[in-house]
């Protein structure tokens, strides 16, 4: 039962202003509470008359989160979901190119929202990693993304070790510019301009894959959706920065002895789809493969 949807924009999103009041009465009119993150409201006189909560709150107070913007918006807001360990599904909207997670447009909003306010929207199941970052022997920080999690060099830094060990096994020592970890959600994302596959989301894995690797041979790695990767960077020297990027969203820089462990989470992201189009569907939209020819 969705009692009251939480509705987000992207910062200083000012197309979504004048939809946020048409939105807030189309649920009101179906007995359904909106509630607007602090700065979606203020992007409406409208919206402020309802009761607004920060990014980091809104996922507690309520049972649908509704997007408006891009990717970028979406993984963040599960990221938030992920830590407080709701159950929220979340339905984006894309307000720009289209996204491979906001794939639905505008016009198709308020039938996929009756859908979902029905119970006839099944949401995808998509695996979320959490994150821990180890140092001295204590954890430091607990992150949940939905895409990637990358260890990559700073800009003026040379090509940086890392150690990897999957599942308690050791993997190998990578020179490169960077590791990234990717769901099969993340898979079209960054993991894909450094060469990794693409995963279809149904698949129970996730990718290992170096980035601009000093050997040839170290190539992406599909790897059991099971198993837990270690990752130690070598940290120091002058020209030796290392950080540690979450879903593009957040991150910071790593010290010595630094110990990344990333592994599924304890639930997926719960993403509610555009009726009607297939995964490859979106895979030849957004990455422009030619449609075949009919006879």
């Amino acid at each position: 039962m969705i009692e009251r949807v939480g509705v987000v924009a992207k910062t200083g999103l000012k197309q979504a202003a004048a939809h946020l009041p048409e939105i807030a009465a189309w649920l009101e009119a179906r007995h359904v509470e909106p509630v607007f993150e602090v700065d979606t409201a203020a992007l409406s006189p409208a919206a402020l008359e309802r009761r607004v909560f920060t990014r980091d709150e809104l996922p507690s107070v309520v049972d649908l989160v509704l997007v408006l913007g891009g990717d970028g918006t979406l993984l963040g807001m599960a990221g938030r979901i992920g830590a407080a360990k709701r159950d929220v599904p979340i339905l984006g909207v894309n307000f720009g190119h289209l996204g491979f997670l906001t794939e639905i447009t505008y016009p198709q909003l308020y039938p996929t929202l009756k859908a979902a306010l029905d119970g006839t929207a099944a949401p995808d199941e998509c695996m979320m990693l959490r994150c821990l970052v180890t140092r001295a022997n204590q954890v430091i920080a607990e992150r949940f993304v939905l895409n990637d999690v990358v260890i990559m060099r700073g800009a003026l830094s040379r090509i940086i070790e890392l150690s990897v060990s999957v599942g308690g096994q050791f993997v190998a020592t990578f020179r490169a510019d960077g590791v990234l970890v990717a769901t099969p959600t993340g898979s079209t994302a960054y993991n894909l301009s450094a060469g990794g596959p693409i995963v279809h989301p149904e698949v129970d894995a996730f990718v290992l894959t170096p980035i601009a690797p000093h050997m040839l041979t170290n190539r992406p790695v599909v790897i059991p959706g099971s198993a837990a990767v270690e990752l130690r960077p070598f940290v120091g020297g002058v020209h030796q920065e290392v950080f540690l990027l979450l879903d593009g969203q957040s991150g910071f820089q790593l010290v010595p002895d630094d110990i990344i462990t990333v592994a599924r989470g304890p639930q997926p992201a719960r993403i509610i789809r555009a009726p009607g189009r297939s995964y490859y569907e979106v895979l030849r939209q957004k990455l422009k493969w030619a449609s075949p020819h009919h006879a």
